[in-house]
């Protein structure tokens, strides 16, 4: 639609010209129930926008998609709303110093989780309404001015189907058949939120006497569909976010800003989950239907304290224009994680930050669409694009490398300042560094532009030089950046040396130094003299953003040794470490496999083991010579039987050694095992196989032709709920057959009937790793068709097809060459669209290069 993707160059035009006084937002959500009809199914929303203008007599614009409005009325003058609105705009003319603008319009419910996303469960036919609007979706529900910066006070009012209940950021209460809500403190339009339906609702409730003897109550509540409330641990979800309030209300010396604190975990959700004041979104992913190990309640704790950040950052002071999503974004990321560790029993957080949201980073931050942390972000669809590795977990890593460099008590006073300065208003990049530099009395302009404003990761690598006698005459950290990103960066960093020093052989730590890297090469001056070590781990404790590299001798080491490290981070590190080796083709998948079934076993932090088996996979899918392939997945197979037989009967680690043996299952006798487990008929001592579990052994039964239509209709018939309908839609996917692939294609592809969460679910079934020949015929059509789906559906949706069915696990240089081809033929399709691919054909790149290394390594 014209004018849909809203620029940079228009935000700030419009925020020169107008400021808004208020919203009054009233919406008709009683079409909400009944059979699904004919798209699109509508509701009515009216809006009053009272506003003033700098420059009367001047032109602006609303924001609205919708399929239709009924009226609009400016300034008491009636409109004609064929004239002013297009489809995504309403055109404003000769406005008056104030201003006030009604829309009457009839707006869409989405089955795409963006806007009104509507849900009806399978299990007893209900509704169930929420709204998710990042970046610029509020405009799919009510017109308004959609840009972070034009902040105002919101009062809304929901009429909707007797006996449901309706939440929005403010509280609410039942009034004559209508829901009436307190109005807002001034907030963005993309964080305000709605919850509507027949949701089992829990509460409880938060108090805190302040040093000055005043009292902050919150009141509590946390929802779910009805279908999940037996699941519910309302309690863990309560405790977690006390333990947060506490925490920030600590260090933050400003009490909660928005009054109540409600919770929804609902259906169908794109996202992990969203900051909106008062009613945080989640996906119901985070209700645990089966049992899952401590690694899963620690990523929820992590998530609801990552959200709780976002109240001070990003609610209470927003940036202006998503160029500094940083702001928010980044503080949240780490935040989670300060908490999580300073508040929770997740004592271990730092180690869960150091091995997988790094990687993420670490993955973004080398893709040829890598960024600043401070982005230029030219769209709206370039913001999309840009919740990513780099904002989210670089933007973390290097917060922490911040407090490093600052001290954490000048940190935390920094952001108290910038709460208190921009309290309800919009900032950008200077407003917080000239905090923090009266704070901690550094200068951060060299260190902003180095960290901030520029792009890549740096490779940090030790260099020893040893006496005759054995003992350190040199160490130095060497420092080097890509060509692509040649800044070097300062770094505060710590050296560790390891060696063996108990009877058991146990690798530990025996010398630590910190140093501020500079350059090229930093010499360490405190560890000269020091005993030789067996293992150097620079950025020991993680305290920077860097990519670990090895001297041999300790590459050696890690080769014979890796599992007698004792330190669980460092150990986390060396992992994460070795792994970028990999991915890098600098050390072969296969020994990156070996290294996995030889000390995986050993590893006590369940989450880190979790990630182990990920990679393990991915080594052996993407980077494991084709040659090898099957010999990989048998080797890895083998491994993980022996450590569920060997796992303690019970045990989560039991739990995810099973998990990762159905997903490397490939042989007949594996595949019969996971069969009678499914059946009954096989048991292994102490595991449970939940419907979870189940569904988890159907797939490759179901990739490898074992479990039919029938037998996975049959599972439907035992678990015939969301959740079990989203597993099945992928398991039938995922069969061999080229019918069934066909169909799936055409699902998802050729129609847009299926939902956002069976879109998701058809697509992780369709690409099976094992079905290769099978899967062929579809990279020439994902290029005739990528442009087409990019124009007609929405940006959710379309950013699901492009990356999810890029033909990647066709990986040769012939679909290199087609994408490249593709790329040439289409230098003018959307940058965004672009983008996707480009990083698509950087990771099948770097598939062949690291297939080139293991094909070495085996010759």
């Amino acid at each position: 639609m014209p004018g849909e993707n809203l620029t940079r160059d228009e935000a700030q035009e419009r925020a020169a010209l107008l400021s808004v006084d208020g919203y009054e937002v009233s919406l008709d959500l009683r079409s909400a129930l009944g059979d699904i009809e004919a798209e699109p199914r509508t509701f009515r929303s009216v809006t009053t926008i009272r506003f003033r203008c700098a420059e009367p007599g001047a032109a602006s614009f609303a924001d609205l998609l919708a399929p239709s409005v009924t009226a609009v009325s400016l300034n008491g003058k009636d409109l004609d709303p064929g004239e002013v609105f297009d489809g995504s705009r309403i055109r404003l003319e000769d406005l008056r110093a104030d201003n006030e603008l009604v829309v009457d319009a009839q707006c869409a419910y989405s089955r795409t989780g963006e806007g009104m996303h509507r849900f009806v469960d399978p299990e007893d036919g209900e509704v169930y309404l929420y709204t998710q609007y990042e970046p610029a979706d509020s405009r799919r529900v009510f017109a308004n001015f959609e840009q972070p910066d034009l902040k105002a006070p919101f009062r809304c009012e929901v009429r909707a189907p007797e006996g449901w209940t309706v939440w929005s950021n403010g509280v609410g209460e039942l009034v004559d058949g209508v829901w009436r809500f307190a109005e807002t403190k001034p907030i963005s339009t993309y964080i305000t939120a709605f919850v509507a339906g027949p949701y089992h609702y829990v509460t409880d409730s938060y108090a805190r006497t302040f040093e000055d003897g005043t009292t902050l109550e919150i009141p509590l509540g946390a929802m779910c569909r009805k279908g999940l409330a037996p699941h519910f641990d309302s309690d863990d979800v309560f405790l977690v976010t006390k333990q947060g309030l506490d925490f920030f209300h600590d260090h933050f010396d400003f009490p909660y800003p928005f009054g109540k604190y409600d919770q929804a975990f609902v259906p169908e959700y794109n996202l992990g989950a969203m900051e909106n004041p008062g009613l945080v979104t989640f996906r119901e992913e985070f209700i645990f239907r089966g049992k899952v190990t401590q690694a899963s309640y620690e990523g929820r704790a992590n998530v609801i304290l990552h959200e709780m950040a976002h109240m001070w950052f990003g609610d209470l002071v927003t940036m202006e224009w998503w160029d500094d999503l940083w702001l928010k974004e980044s503080f949240a990321d780490f935040m989670g994680a300060f908490a999580l560790v300073g508040a929770t029993r997740f004592e271990n957080g730092w180690i869960t930050f150091a091995n997988r949201r790094k990687a993420w980073a670490y993955r973004a931050d080398q893709l040829p669409s890598t960024h600043p942390i401070t982005a230029d972000i030219r769209d709206l669809q370039d913001a999309k694009l840009n919740f990513d590795g780099i904002t989210y977990a670089k933007g973390a890593s290097v917060l922490k490398q911040l407090v490093a460099y600052v001290g954490q008590d000048a940190f935390l006073e920094g952001a108290r300042r910038y709460f208190k300065r921009n309290a309800y208003g919009n900032t950008r990049l200077g407003d917080l560094l000239s905090a923090l530099e009266e704070t901690s009395g550094r200068d951060l302009a060299t260190w902003s532009r180095a960290w901030l404003q520029t792009a890549g990761v740096n490779s940090l690598t030790p260099q020893v030089i040893l006496s005759a006698e054995g003992r350190i005459t040199e160490l130095a950290v060497l420092q080097e950046a890509p060509e692509s990103h040649p800044e070097l960066r300062p770094h505060r960093v710590a050296v560790g040396l390891y060696r063996r020093e108990d009877a058991d052989g146990s690798l530990v730590r025996y010398a630590r130094a910190e140093v501020d890297v500079v350059g090229p090469r930093t010499v360490v001056e405190e560890l000269v003299g020091v005993d030789a070590p067996e293992l150097v781990l620079v950025n020991d404790d993680d305290l920077t953003y860097c990519k670990i590299r090895f001297d041999e001798n300790s590459l050696a080491t890690l080769r014979e040794r890796l599992g007698d490290i004792t330190d669980p981070l460092a150990r986390a590190l060396c992992w994460s470490a070795l792994w970028n080796l990999t991915r890098d083709a600098l050390m072969p998948a296969r020994d990156f496999v070996g290294l996995v079934l030889r000390f995986a076993g050993r590893e006590s932090d369940i989450g880190v083991l979790q990630m182990l088996h990920a990679w393990a996979h991915s080594a052996l899918v993407h980077y494991a010579a084709p040659d090898w392939r099957a010999e990989g997945g048998r080797l890895l197979a083998q491994g993980a039987l022996k450590e569920l037989r060997l796992a303690e009967p019970g045990s989560q680690h039991q739990l995810t050694w099973a998990r990762f043996f159905a997903t490397v299952a490939s042989d007949q006798a594996d595949l019969h095992l996971l069969l009678h487990l499914l059946e009954g008929t096989a048991k292994v001592d102490g595991l449970d196989v939940d419907q979870e579990l189940r569904w988890a052994f159907l797939e490759p039964l179901a990739a490898h032709g074992v479990a039919d239509e029938s037998l996975l209709a049959a599972e439907l018939a035992r678990d015939d709920t969301a959740s079990g309908k989203r597993h099945q839609v992928r398991c039938l996917a995922a069969r061999p057959s080229a019918a069934v692939k066909a169909q799936a294609w055409a699902q998802v592809v050729e129609s847009d009937a299926l939902s956002n969460a069976l879109v998701e679910a058809t697509i992780a079934g369709f690409t099976q790793p094992s079905q290769r020949e099978l899967l062929a015929p579809y990279a020439a059509k994902y290029f005739a068709a990528i442009e087409r789906v990019w124009a007609e559906r929405s940006i959710q949706i379309g950013m699901d097809v492009v990356k999810g069915l890029f033909p990647s696990l066709r990986d040769s240089q012939e679909t290199l060459d087609a994408t490249d081809a593709w790329l040439t033929a289409h230098e003018d399709a959307a940058p965004a669209l672009r983008r996707l691919v480009l990083e698509a054909r950087d990771d099948l790149a770097r598939t062949l290069r690291g297939q080139a290394c293991d094909t070495a390594a085996g010759s």
